[in-house]
């Protein structure tokens, strides 16, 4: 995998995280879910990217 898009698809899951605690420290449940979806799909960007770097080689 391209070291740039690791960076960005990890930045992503990272950014989600810390929308997702944001959410829960101020009580607003909008941004929380927000933030948990953000995660979600940088995690799964993750996931597809080490699955075609396995088949590649």
């Amino acid at each position: 995998m391209d070291v740039g898009k690791k960076m960005a698809h990890t930045a992503e899951a990272v950014r989600g995280s810390a929308k997702k605690a944001l959410g829960r420290v101020t009580g607003n449940r909008r941004t929380q879910a927000e933030g948990r979806g953000a995660k979600a799909k940088g995690n799964a960007k993750q996931s597809g990217s080490k699955i075609r770097d396995a088949f590649r080689h």
